[in-house]
């Protein structure tokens, strides 16, 4: 069991003021700090309290840090990668593969000699990407297509020429009609399309008209982010999800999705491979993305947590990961866990005792425990555990 030393990603997005005070360092601070990395991927690993940096550590000793089924059924690679996120301007509008569209695209853009630095590269390794996050403050995302009537209600209401080839798309051909259709439009077309858009929908918010305010707000407010992005049109037909603390979301593989604001914990599978839909000014690979997503409308659920073995489990259908969060108190309690885990302590003070001593976590500090070894943890403190899911 090792106290860990974890990257921090500057990305424009991020907040400047909630993970620099999670770190204890000056609030608010001279840049964003948008995400806070915990795990083996080799992008940016971890480095253990003896200067191995995890992935490292992995390969000299796979058997103990990972344990012989995860080895079985993940190979010598930790499966998933913790972060903390903190967003104060939206992400790109997103999907991610599944396993086998990973490994097709991959080794088709392998064969083909694709650098992997190259920024129209879309598929980075051969794995997939589910998600989950749990947020810590109020969260805004957009996540999956909302339901089909409900998008075409949405679209109608703006009353807009600009918009009748879209409407007309999805009435027709539904959903995987119409988000090629808007992604395929010229320049000069996209411009004039969003710029509609976004003013009546600014105009619907100003009257103070209730129905899809939220919905239209953000699409005017994407659009001065993002001029002339399709990704603001494509917003109206996506659920438009708000998690209180304590709440999560799972995101599949082909889910449309892009976080706006709000912080969380999040764990995924450990993947780089991200298919950009809108909101950004990255590659968009219409082709692989159409392939990727999931048209599937309706409603996404909200997670609620169950009492599990160590605190409060987030469940999900994947075996990379699995997410608890636990409020320890002075009295040790029992966090040991068949698969690899990384602890990170969020509030208070945590003692986490093993057959090898005693790792102690204060606020925004994390620590990896090999797979099976018996650990205690002491507070009080709030932990979040991600470990793979049980068998």
């Amino acid at each position: 069991m090792w106290q860990m030393t974890n990257a921090v990603r500057h990305y424009p997005w991020g907040s400047r003021t909630v993970i620099p005070e999670l770190l204890g360092e000056p609030s608010p601070a001279d840049q964003p700090y948008a995400e806070l990395w915990m795990g083996a991927h080799p992008g940016q690993p971890s480095v253990l309290s003896d200067g191995r940096s995890l992935d490292a550590a992995i390969a000299e000793e796979p058997e103990q840090m990972l344990g012989e089924s995860v080895r079985h059924r993940f190979g010598d690679r930790l499966p998933f990668l913790m972060k903390v996120l903190a967003a104060d301007l939206p992400l790109s509008l997103q999907a991610h593969p599944t396993t086998a569209q990973a490994q097709v695209g991959f080794a088709a853009e392998e064969a083909a000699g694709v650098p992997l630095d190259d920024p129209t590269r879309t598929f980075k390794d051969p794995y997939h990407k589910p998600e989950i996050l749990l947020a810590i403050t109020p969260v805004e995302a957009l996540c999956g297509f909302r339901p089909l009537a409900e998008s075409l209600h949405c679209l109608a209401k703006l009353q807009l020429a600009e918009l009748m080839p879209t409407i007309a798309a999805l009435a027709n051909g539904g959903l995987q009609a119409a988000i090629p259709q808007l992604l395929a439009l010229s320049e000069r077309r996209r411009d004039s399309l969003v710029t509609a858009v976004a003013a009546k929908a600014a105009s619907f918010v100003a009257a103070h008209d209730p129905e899809f305010i939220n919905t239209y707000r953000w699409a005017a407010s994407l659009a001065e982010t993002y001029p002339g992005d399709p990704g603001v049109v494509i917003s109206l037909m996506c659920n438009h999800l708000t998690l209180k603390p304590g709440e999560a979301v799972f995101l599949p593989a082909g889910n449309l999705h892009a976080y706006l604001s709000g912080a969380g914990v999040e764990v995924m599978a450990s993947s780089d491979n991200v298919l950009r839909g809108g909101l950004t000014s990255k590659h968009v690979d219409l082709a692989a993305l159409i392939e990727v997503l999931d048209f599937t409308d309706g409603r996404v659920p909200v997670i609620h947590p169950v009492l599990g073995p160590g605190g409060l489990r987030y469940p999900t259908p994947v075996r990379d990961f699995d997410l608890t969060r636990a409020q320890v108190d002075v009295d040790p309690g029992v966090l040991t866990t068949a698969g690899p885990q990384v602890v990170l302590c969020t509030e208070g003070t945590a003692v986490l005792s093993g057959p090898d001593g005693e790792v102690v976590l204060r606020q925004g500090e994390s620590a990896f425990v090999p797979a099976g070894q018996p650990v205690t943890a002491g507070g009080p403190a709030v932990l979040y555990r991600a470990t793979t899911s049980a068998a």
